[in-house]
């Protein structure tokens, strides 16, 4: 556990977005509770998030995506460290290219806010029956709740792209989402079956 720790004070240091104790926490539950085998991720950054699912049993499988050279190849370096190279699969690119055909239990999206909705219209083909999109950031640090937070032109402008994408989710017929007021704000995205 303590190249986990050195990986949080890493991103700390370096000013590199990770997840906040209590959504990690949320999400590493959510994967031990429903049985989740196999992950993908959109936003590796340095590999934390991707090594704390893989970390919770030999049997999870994660691919996750980077395109940021320095970021992607830190998170080399770290799933390499914790020797999860075997259940951790990285991919250097941009999400909205990479072309991925596996089918995932569950899709965890944590990379650019503005690009939320493409993100999920494009990956939603590579969920299981049962599968969830999981996304993270949707308080953006309680300025999506309360916009006076937000100090400058381009956060206000990402914070209301984070509202389309909530609004997105709660309008999509196809998907039922349930917010969580947890860490950063989590939503759990569920496709709805037609056959019921």
């Amino acid at each position: 556990m303590v190249r986990i720790l050195n990986i949080k004070n890493y991103a700390k240091e370096n000013n590199i977005p990770i997840m906040q104790d209590e959504g990690i926490e949320f999400m590493c539950n959510y994967i031990k509770d429903n049985k989740i085998k196999k992950i993908l991720e959109i936003g590796s950054a340095i590999g934390y998030s991707a090594i704390k699912f893989a970390s919770i049993n030999s049997n999870i499988f994660v691919t996750t995506i980077e395109r940021d050279d320095e970021r992607y190849n830190q998170a080399v370096k770290n799933i390499s460290e914790v020797k999860l190279e075997n259940q951790i699969k990285i991919i250097h690119g941009d999400a909205l290219k990479v072309d991925i055909k596996e089918k995932y239990d569950l899709i965890f999206i944590d990379a650019a806010k503005s690009q939320y909705i493409k993100f999920f219209e494009k990956y939603k083909k590579n969920l299981c029956d049962n599968g969830v999109i999981i996304s993270d950031n949707l308080s953006f640090h309680g300025m999506v709740e309360n916009p006076s937070l937000t100090n400058n032109r381009n956060t206000r402008q990402l914070v209301g792209k984070i509202r389309k994408y909530i609004e997105f989710l709660k309008t999509n017929e196809e998907f039922d989402t349930i917010f969580y007021k947890v860490g950063d704000g989590v939503s759990v995205s569920k496709r709805i079956n037609m056959h019921d």
